[in-house]
């Protein structure tokens, strides 16, 4: 795990002195050795008191790798018109090295201070190269409400070390025999439910993605909203007593509040606002299965969190090449572009069907594992999953339909229809999200 870290310090200082393509291919490199050398670590491996890596960790790690890469692909517009993009790259760089030092981290003090260090290249991606002048404020809606929510935390892991004298995750897993109250649970989901984010606490999300650039929006849809996801999936194995007595209340609003949003979803007139309203409803599937506790909802939340993220992530970058070529994301005005960009509409399409989970994705895996968990976890939740899957596909169709067919805009007069770059782009967004299904078991085997 230390040498993936390295090669992470040692690519910073190159991006002031090599070329753009250099750095991408070097992180794509780094990425695909991680994917053949990580799966041979198969189960826990490398346990030390600060770093170790098990099959969860190595998902997220390998996701973290990719969207970085991908981002360094999307922000050629940056890279082309000399817009500090040395600076980006390393902001990139610097968030990448916090993400990894997060997922493979054993200590929960550690795995606090890099889950809140992610917070500050975030800032910096959206406050440096936002769109809006409300930027500024997006930027602190993200600070505060998630250092607010994770005061908290800070203060329970404290109590963890006075309590059990170490704070080593697997360590914490076998010498916890003890029934905390319900402050310490609330205190130590608090932090992970606003980071993924839960209904109630989700505000934050849709202003930040509105005003971030197409590389804030990658890693945000991509990756820190699994980071809460990934929290939850480590915290609740100390604190499973607890979980099993309250949880009944997260997956009650979660569901709710998923329902909600994707009723919010079919009154946007904004794209970026759309599709950031749709990561907050399957945020809401995913934390109701997760918080279940049960084989097939653990299961699934992992797997729909990691096609989440690569299917999220694409469609942030397909908002992105239109409002590049249209000048505006509403919805009203981007109409009919099937047919001024009829080869970018197979990938609207290929993006948007993944989106509502149709066969051959990862979201279909996902999906189906977290209806079986959650139905059996509780027949009266039924109704609301179903709802839910309905409108989930209703908002889909609505963004494509919206996007593709009708009369075109009368200001639209010229478009291109894509760079080579941007289709590659699309293309490593869905490849994987399509071939990881044939390697399931790495996604339901590391309970």
């Amino acid at each position: 795990m230390l040498k993936f870290i390295f090669f992470i310090v040692f690519m910073t200082p190159l991006c002031f002195f090599i070329n753009y393509w250099y750095i991408l291919s070097f992180l794509f490199l780094g990425s695909f050795i991680y994917l053949v050398f990580g799966y041979l670590n198969f189960f826990v491996c490398n346990i030390d008191y600060y770093f170790c890596s098990d099959v969860l960790s190595y998902g997220f790690i390998l996701l973290s790798f990719w969207i970085c890469c991908l981002m360094f692909l999307s922000s050629g517009s940056v890279y082309n018109h000399y817009n500090f993009f040395l600076f980006l790259f390393s902001l990139v760089l610097l968030l990448l090295f916090f993400l990894v030092l997060t997922f493979s981290t054993s200590s929960l003090f550690m795995f606090y201070l890099f889950f809140e260090s992610s917070l500050i290249p975030t800032f910096f991606l959206i406050l440096g190269w936002g769109y809006q002048p409300e930027r500024m404020q997006a930027g602190i809606y993200l600070l505060f409400y998630t250092l607010f929510a994770s005061l908290p935390l800070l203060i329970s892991i404290f109590n963890f070390y006075f309590t059990l004298n170490t704070l080593n995750i697997y360590m914490c897993f076998f010498l916890l025999n003890l029934d905390f109250g319900f402050y310490v649970y609330i205190s130590m989901v608090l932090a992970f439910l606003v980071k993924m984010p839960m209904f109630i606490f989700h505000l934050w999300l849709p202003k930040a993605h509105v005003e971030a650039p197409v590389a804030g929006s990658m890693i945000l849809a991509g990756v820190l909203l699994k980071l809460g996801g990934y929290g939850l999936l480590r915290v609740f194995s100390l604190i499973f007593k607890l979980g099993s007595t309250f949880n009944i209340m997260i997956v009650g609003v979660s569901l709710l509040g998923g329902l909600l949003v994707s009723l919010i979803c079919l009154r946007q007139v904004d794209l970026k606002s759309l599709i950031a309203y749709s990561s907050v409803a399957h945020m809401g599937i995913v934390l109701g299965g997760l918080c279940t506790m049960t084989y097939w909802g653990l299961s699934g939340s992992y797997s729909l969190m990691i096609a989440h993220g690569l299917c999220s992530s694409g469609m942030f970058c397909l908002a992105n090449i239109s409002y590049e070529r249209v000048g505006s994301r509403s919805l009203l005005i981007n109409k009919g572009l099937m047919n001024l960009m009829p080869s970018m509409g197979l990938w609207w399409f290929l993006l948007c069907s993944a989106n509502m989970a149709a066969p051959p994705t990862l979201n279909l895996l996902g999906e189906i594992s977290l209806l079986n968990g959650i139905i059996s976890w509780s027949w009266i939740s039924l109704f609301v999953v179903c709802l839910l899957s309905f409108f989930s596909a209703a908002y889909t169709l609505y963004l494509y339909s919206f996007s593709q067919h009708g009369k075109i805009f009368s200001c639209v007069y010229s478009l291109n229809s894509g760079y080579l770059r941007e289709y590659l782009l699309l293309f490593l967004h869905w490849i994987p999200l399509n071939l990881f299904i044939v390697k399931f078991n790495l996604l339901f085997d590391w309970l």
